[in-house]
């Protein structure tokens, strides 16, 4: 991809079939009915400077390292998301290693503090990369976010603008505006996904409260129990817990589309109109992405979905998309 291809909004060569045009099976059918393609994982513990801990799911080490990609999960999801498992298998087909990082109590084991994880907390990030640039200071990387990790990888490429971890990055289906986000799945059919993920963050955050002390934040399983939005947990727990002085703070504060016009790595983002986590008021101007940006929009595609091929062997077309972006920032490692 040329220099001259990047800050533009231009249209995805996405197509969806005639029987998953709707955006609701774009982003069920992969979750619920789409088998899964088998990939070995190598799990690892990484110690923070704060004492706690994230854990790193690794594909399996190639013979010969051509490249390095850092992936970053979505909203309660993990390396056995749907979307992350196969992709993480798809990179290794094409032989190179791939590690996702669980946001802090998404792995395997809850974390030890009472910090959690939000769409804009980039201080992870920031240590694990300067780990693999230590371990790996010659294997080129390239960073890939979903949903939520999407949004913290753009965030995190605008706040290091002369970063030297990627040489280049993508983003799929970032929530780009918190605010508007919120509103619109709160809306609607969209509302039970809303009901499935705040089900997973509760559930999350009333098993560490019997193992740590919650009380500066005025919280008890009532409280927890009551909450009936992203909105309420985020004003009741992620704000206060993260230095936030309110929802509405962290959402301006956290919101990708405050950072991509100073976006200075090549990084493209692909994202659906019909994307039910959100509407298409959400999707960045020309004037707010930088010249290292490319915007894919297509019509339709769902959440994290983007799926063709037939009801009985569908295929994802973020797989090719993904691979055929990739390859030219990794050839030059043979």
């Amino acid at each position: 991809m040329s220099s001259a291809e990047y800050g533009q909004i231009v249209e995805s060569g996405f197509r969806p079939p005639w029987w998953a045009k709707n955006r609701h099976v774009q982003t069920i059918w992969p979750r619920w009915l789409q088998k899964r393609r088998r990939i070995a994982l190598d799990w690892e513990a990484l110690e923070l400077p704060d004492g706690d801990f994230v854990e790193l799911a690794w594909t399996p080490e190639q013979k010969h390292q051509h490249g390095l990609v850092v992936c970053f999960h979505g909203l309660e999801g993990s390396a056995r998301s749907h979307y992350a498992n196969d992709m993480l298998a798809v990179l290794h087909e094409q032989g190179w290693r791939a590690v996702m990082m669980h946001f802090r109590g998404c792995g395997n084991q809850p974390n030890r503090t009472l910090r959690a994880y939000h769409s804009g907390d980039t201080e992870d990030a920031r240590f694990l990369l300067d780990t693999l640039q230590q371990r790996f200071p010659l294997l080129p990387k390239v960073g890939m976010g979903f949903s939520l990790g999407a949004n913290m990888l753009l965030k995190l490429l605008g706040e290091r603008v002369s970063q030297s971890w990627f040489r280049a990055a993508i983003a799929i289906s970032p929530p780009f505006r918190l605010a508007d986000c919120a509103q619109s799945i709160n809306q609607g059919f969209s509302r039970l996904y809303q009901r499935y993920l705040l089900g997973s963050m509760c559930k999350r955050l009333l098993d560490k409260m019997q193992r740590l002390d919650f009380s500066q934040l005025g919280l008890d399983a009532g409280k927890v129990n009551s909450f009936k939005s992203f909105r309420d947990f985020d004003q009741h727990v992620t704000a206060p817990l993260h230095g936030f002085a309110c929802a509405d703070d962290y959402y301006q504060q956290c919101s990708a589309v405050s950072y991509m016009d100073k976006i200075n790595t090549p990084t493209l983002v692909l994202h659906a109109l019909d994307d039910p986590f959100m509407s298409p008021q959400v999707v960045p101007k020309t004037n707010e992405i930088s010249p290292y940006v490319r915007l894919e929009l297509s019509r339709q595609g769902g959440h994290v979905g983007f799926m063709q091929g037939t009801p009985w062997r569908p295929l994802i077309w973020t797989h090719n998309r993904v691979v055929e972006f990739i390859r030219p920032h990794f050839q030059g490692n043979k």
